[in-house]
């Protein structure tokens, strides 16, 4: 079986998120979609959320897990039997940083390689920071996240924010 893992923080999971779940779980047998516990930010959402609005929104989906991990990406993924890491990129400023990233876990797992899927055009200028930014400040976030994350996400950034 192969498995392999796409780490994130997902604070909140976007519709670009999700195309790269979608794409990656035709690929692999198993997809372990992994909240990753950041120190360096401060997250608008707890992993416990995040990882149910990934739950509500990849549940047809029948190869794809919900899970979190802190620590090192290397090890977790050998705990879990990966051969692989999903990563998604937008621009070339991700390639950069992720191919760093991808170095070193090889280095630290020699067994795992990196799978990197170019984000749908429609896609490519979104992230959470945006997703986040635009509700705080009033503008609708609709076609940007799942349909049915949309009023949970802008309650708790006006709350927030």
């Amino acid at each position: 079986m192969r498995t392999a893992i796409y780490p994130g923080s997902f604070d909140p999971v976007t519709l670009g998120h999700l195309d790269i779940i979608r794409r990656a779980s035709v690929m692999f047998d198993r997809l372990v979609v992994s909240v990753m516990h950041n120190q360096n930010k401060k997250p608008l959402f707890t992993v416990e959320e995040r990882m149910a609005f990934l739950r509500r929104t990849t549940e047809s989906l029948p190869n794809v897990e919900i899970a979190s991990f802190d620590g090192l990406l290397a090890d977790y993924a050998r705990r879990e039997g990966a051969c692989a890491v999903v990563k998604g990129l937008r621009a070339v400023s991700d390639f950069e940083y992720e191919f760093q990233m991808a170095l070193a876990n090889r280095k630290l797992n020699p067994e795992l390689d990196t799978v990197f899927l170019m984000t749908s055009a429609e896609y490519m200028y979104l992230s959470s920071s945006v997703v986040k930014d635009i509700a705080v400040h009033g503008g609708s976030i609709a076609g940007f996240v799942p349909d049915a994350l949309e009023a949970e996400i802008v309650c708790r950034t006006r709350k927030e924010g």
